[in-house]
């Protein structure tokens, strides 16, 4: 399967998809914990749509939590990755982000 290559912002903390900055993955994890963590991730998602069919509330709420974890352990939810104090951005359109410059130079539907 090949991947999608995303745009990613000069410093790395985010990918642009869908008109929006995500954050990517934590770069100071071992690929053993990336690996164990997507693992888990893929597990909870997998949960959370057999919960949605089945309509067993407690078993959703279960796996978003776990999804939750999942995601907060690969450093793409809860407290930043990076430490110099820069503010999350995640969810942001990039031409409303401090990437605005940089996002403005990189799609050519921005320019004029």
């Amino acid at each position: 399967m090949v991947r999608k290559a995303y745009p990613r912002t000069p410093d790395g903390r985010y990918f642009v998809a869908k008109d929006r900055l995500w954050r990517c993955t934590d770069p100071r994890l071992s690929e053993d914990e990336k690996r164990k963590h997507i693992k888990a991730l893929m597990k909870a998602r997998r949960a959370v749509r057999t919960s949605q069919q089945q309509e067993d509330e407690n078993a959703l709420r279960k796996a978003r939590d776990a999804v939750q974890a999942a995601k907060e352990a690969l450093g793409e939810r809860g407290p930043v990755w990076w430490d110099d104090d820069a503010p999350d951005e995640s969810g942001l359109a990039p031409r409303n982000s401090s990437y605005a410059k940089w996002w403005e130079r990189h799609d050519p539907s921005l320019q004029e």
